[in-house]
């Protein structure tokens, strides 16, 4: 009688000799695998990708502090309750990410160059700003600097990608860019 899928294999079935197709498949993902492992090393110093920012240890209360005083400093409106904030060029701009919200929006220049100071208050939180590819992870303690030079006008999205809790979904903030 012969075996079908639905026997069982026999005892030794690791002894048996490897097919050449075996061998053949083995050996390239065994070297794609030393090739890619090699290659992210090299693209993390080579493929100017990554956000290397500064980052700084500091508590939650002394980055409040911090940012209340940009948003007393540069104020320039309100929206649906968050302060609108124009920071001149250059300037540095407080962003404190807390369930669920990211309480600052910010209005810049295009062409100009900010410093963003991303920090969590409470639990890890996500940074992506949409549509273009700006993502980081923000942890509670660190304040997180971030170089940006937009080169397009109009509102981009922050959107918090890391879970942070039951309101999670609803954890969005804006940047607005004029000319």
């Amino acid at each position: 009688m012969s075996k079908t899928s639905l026997d069982s294999p026999d005892r030794n079935w690791w002894s048996a000799p490897i097919g050449l197709d075996e061998i053949i498949w083995i050996t390239i993902a065994f070297i794609w695998g030393i090739f890619m492992t090699f290659m992210m090393v090299y693209w993390y110093y080579a493929g100017d990708q990554n956000q290397t920012g500064e980052s700084f240890r500091i508590s939650a209360e002394a980055f409040e502090v911090k940012m209340d005083k940009m948003i007393e400093d540069y104020q320039v409106g309100e929206e649906h309750g968050y302060p609108i904030v124009a920071v001149p060029e250059g300037g540095d701009i407080y962003i404190q990410a807390n369930q669920f919200s990211f309480p600052v929006i910010p209005k810049i220049r295009v062409g100009k160059t900010y410093r963003f100071h991303l920090n969590s208050a409470d639990v890890n939180h996500g940074f992506s700003i949409q549509p273009v590819n700006i993502n980081l992870q923000l942890v509670p303690g660190y304040d997180y600097i971030l170089k940006l030079t937009p080169n397009s006008t109009g509102d981009f999205h922050i959107v918090c990608n890391e879970f942070c809790g039951i309101g999670h979904h609803e954890m969005l903030g804006k940047i607005i860019v004029t000319e």
